[in-house]
């Protein structure tokens, strides 16, 4: 994959994250003739096809003129079982060989027990000289609860991160790459650890491109955050901060629309790529709270968009900064079959609750009615003809 050192115009390209996973996926099969695929069978719904470049699904049985994809040596493999592929998985990563699971965010609290009893595993077995260190168990989550749209509230369910974050063994990474560069960064994060679990949290849609290859690394090796300084303005009355690829989108519109109604706002923006216990950042490399200040500033307002329940990206802020300062967004637990923005709206996570909250929180009152009445013209739009009108 061609990763760009610089970005021109950010935001003005789009880019597909699942594309970025799919090469590195096919890239690593290439390379390591020990390498699986687990995935239910979504592998192509999840726009992961590269991967069918290094193998093929893995097949015992007749293979038809009009099957795609299968052999009986492939190593790619399917089964619409998230226990027995993980566990398969888990047990093929410990016997010394790598491979990496992808499935639907909704689904994957399936397997939260299993993830626990690795997790006691990988404690257990850092107290043994003679165990190896192991490959990180990767597991790819997409098809996310914000463009669920189609499905409902049944496929709305970020609880999986929650999950992994309340472990306090401190063996877990939850990754949120923004675009195609931040996700390949994180790729190359994932294939190099050992002795944890990665959570990757992303969006198959298409994205806009933010950031360069360099900041995208410095990120995952520096405290997992960054001051993105295209969204940022000098001596800032306020902060606001993205955990996820749409998030992140909402957030830097939602900057953008506040600026609008008051042009002499000053907003700093910091983008947070990932999250361990009790901190952001990963397990090895996580914030410190001088750094915290630096970026997010000993007293202004903080303004968080966050892929996940808000409760759990409250708990981890709480650890750095007063309560006070703190306006979490994120998932709420309101789903149904709606529009993309609608549910974002749902959950006050949209671009307008942003651009809302900045301006209450900078003290600028009279816009908010504003915003109320898009959301609600959206909404009602949304319900009358399936699709968002802004």
């Amino acid at each position: 994959m061609n990763l760009p050192k610089s970005i021109e115009y950010p935001g003005r390209d789009n880019c597909s994250l699942a594309k970025a996973f799919g090469e590195g996926l096919r890239t690593e099969m290439e390379k390591h003739d020990d390498f699986y695929f687990f995935s239910p069978d979504e592998t192509t719904s999840n726009r992961l096809s590269e991967v069918y470049e290094a193998s093929s699904r893995a097949w015992m049985c007749d293979i038809e003129p009009w099957d795609a994809y299968l052999s009986e040596r492939g190593r790619i493999i399917e089964m619409l079982s998230e226990n027995v592929l993980f566990a398969t998985m888990a047990g093929h990563i410990l016997s010394g060989g790598r491979g990496c699971m992808a499935s639907y965010e909704a689904f994957l609290p399936i397997i939260s027990s299993q993830l626990d009893q690795h997790l006691k595993f990988l404690k257990q077995a850092k107290e043994a000289s003679w165990r190896p260190r192991y490959q990180a168990l990767n597991i790819l989550s997409t098809s996310c609860w914000q463009r669920q749209d189609h499905n409902g509230y049944t496929h709305q369910n970020p609880a999986i991160i929650s999950n992994l974050l309340a472990k306090p063994s401190n063996e877990v990474n939850c990754l949120f790459p923004i675009d195609d560069v931040a996700a390949a960064a994180a790729w190359e994060f994932m294939t190099r650890s050992k002795d944890v679990v990665n959570l990757t949290t992303y969006n198959k849609n298409e994205t806009p491109r933010w950031i360069d290859i360099n900041h995208a690394r410095f990120q995952l090796t520096n405290g997992g955050a960054s001051i993105f300084q295209f969204a940022s303005d000098d001596n800032p009355e306020i902060i606001v901060c993205g955990i996820g690829d749409i998030p992140t989108t909402e957030a830097l519109e939602g900057i953008k629309l506040a600026k609008q109604d008051v042009p002499g706002l000053r907003v700093r923006y910091v983008g947070v790529a990932a999250l361990s216990y009790g901190a952001i950042g990963t397990t090895e490399n996580k914030l410190r709270p001088n750094d915290f200040n630096d970026y997010f500033t000993p007293d202004k307002p903080i303004i968080v968009n966050f892929h996940g329940y808000t409760e759990t990206a409250f708990s981890i802020f709480s650890h750095y900064a007063n309560s006070y300062r703190l306006d979490i967004h994120g998932y709420e637990d309101q789903g149904s079959t709606t529009s993309p923005m609608d549910e974002l709206a749902r959950n006050h996570c949209s671009r307008y609750d942003i651009a809302a909250s900045i301006l209450e929180r900078s003290g600028h009152y009279g816009f908010m009615h504003k915003y109320q009445d898009i959301v609600l013209e959206n909404a009602h739009y949304a319900s009358q003809f399936g699709i968002d009108k802004q």
